[in-house]
């Protein structure tokens, strides 16, 4: 396997676990609430946020947009996208912000024109998500980017992840096992493909978590994830698809705590006798006793 660069650091082998805080469409269309989710990433030591860009009537059908749905900004599926998407003014408040506290941000494009439109703000790396992953077109345009990549491999079988990985080419790839359900159910989270997926394609491989727990995503760490990704909301209890399926505060700040935790614990598999044991022994070895 090997590492790539992300802003100042290093992912992938024997490097520090990657954290991303995804903000997604969490801040509900406010640039406040965005603010005030980025402030909560970086209380809890996070190594980015991340957001989602759309077009909207691209990635959507007309028929889709026109269809009843009761939301906050109309009675529409149109109304609610649109609402929930962030333009160039809001993007230039949240980098400017991320820039004075010194926290890195990129987000997932869902078309070629947000992949131009994020161009304009010199993001480090693209996050292609797991909807995307059969879209060769859209993935050839990002790999032209010459930017790094983390491909989310959700919904996805071994023969797609194959032709993804194909098209992307190995280098400066990361590849992210998930499930995408939302909130996901433990027993659907078959954290072990983190392992063999990293076998399989010889790259780094990371996790993005959709479970309403901590553990397991600590777990993913401790099973070689490079990266691992989750979700953030101020109140789980919001209006809004994802925040279910999010941490609020206090939950991304364990996480992030017992992640450098286990990297802090795990050591290097060298046996030895540490320099604070030895009082041990002398207190409790039987004198003579063979050794």
């Amino acid at each position: 396997m090997s590492t790539i660069r992300i802003g100042n650091r290093l992912v992938g082998d024997d490097q520090r676990c990657f954290i991303v805080a995804e903000i997604g469409i969490n801040h509900n269309g406010d640039v406040d609430v965005a603010k005030r989710l980025i402030s909560v990433a970086l209380a809890a030591g996070c190594d980015a946020v991340k957001f989602q860009k759309r077009t909207v009537d691209v990635v959507y059908t007309q028929e889709e947009l026109a269809k009843p749905r009761e939301n906050p900004f109309g009675p529409t599926n149109g109304d609610l996208k649109y609402g929930l998407e962030f333009e160039q003014e809001e993007y230039e408040e949240i980098n400017a912000f991320c820039n004075s506290v010194k926290m890195l941000w990129f987000a997932s494009p869902w078309d070629e024109a947000s992949v131009d439109f994020l161009e304009g703000f010199r993001t480090p790396v693209y996050k292609i998500a797991s909807a995307s992953l059969t879209d060769d077109r859209l993935l050839r345009h990002i790999r032209a980017t010459g930017k790094p990549i983390i491909l989310s491999t959700g919904m996805s079988t071994y023969a797609e992840i194959d032709h993804a990985v194909e098209v992307l080419g190995k280098e400066d790839l990361v590849l992210m096992h998930t499930t995408s359900t939302y909130p996901a159910t433990y027993d659907e989270l078959n954290l072990r493909a983190i392992p063999a997926m990293a076998e399989r394609y010889g790259v780094p491989v990371g996790y993005s978590g959709h479970e309403t727990g901590i553990p397991t995503s600590v777990c993913a760490a401790a099973l070689g994830a490079c990266c691992v990704e989750r979700h953030i909301t101020t109140d789980r209890a919001m209006w809004g698809s994802d925040h279910a399926a999010s941490l609020e505060p206090n939950g991304i700040s364990r996480l992030v705590r017992d992640i450098r935790l286990w990297e802090q614990a795990k050591g290097d598999g060298i046996k030895r006798v540490y320099e604070r044991e030895f009082p041990v022994i002398k207190k409790l070895r039987r004198v003579g006793a063979m050794v």
